[in-house]
């Protein structure tokens, strides 16, 4: 089940909710009870780690040496 991050804006708290993709947008109170709260963008979300291998050229494809460019 996926985790989200939420601030508290009252007490500046910041604490994990898991809960369905489904429910991602509602809202969350902070571990004290406040409801004055936002949902924190996750580092994933906001650039992604480049894992990814780049494409190899010479492999046909657009710009992989097919000369489509």
């Amino acid at each position: 089940m996926p985790r989200y991050e939420f601030r508290c804006r009252t007490c500046d708290d910041t604490f994990l909710v898991s809960r369905p993709m489904a429910e991602s947008s509602a809202p969350a109170d902070c571990p004290a009870g406040h409801s004055d709260t936002v949902k924190l963008l996750s580092a994933v979300a906001v650039g992604g780690t480049g894992s990814a291998p780049a494409p190899s050229g010479g492999g046909g494809g657009c710009c992989g040496g097919g000369g489509c460019c």
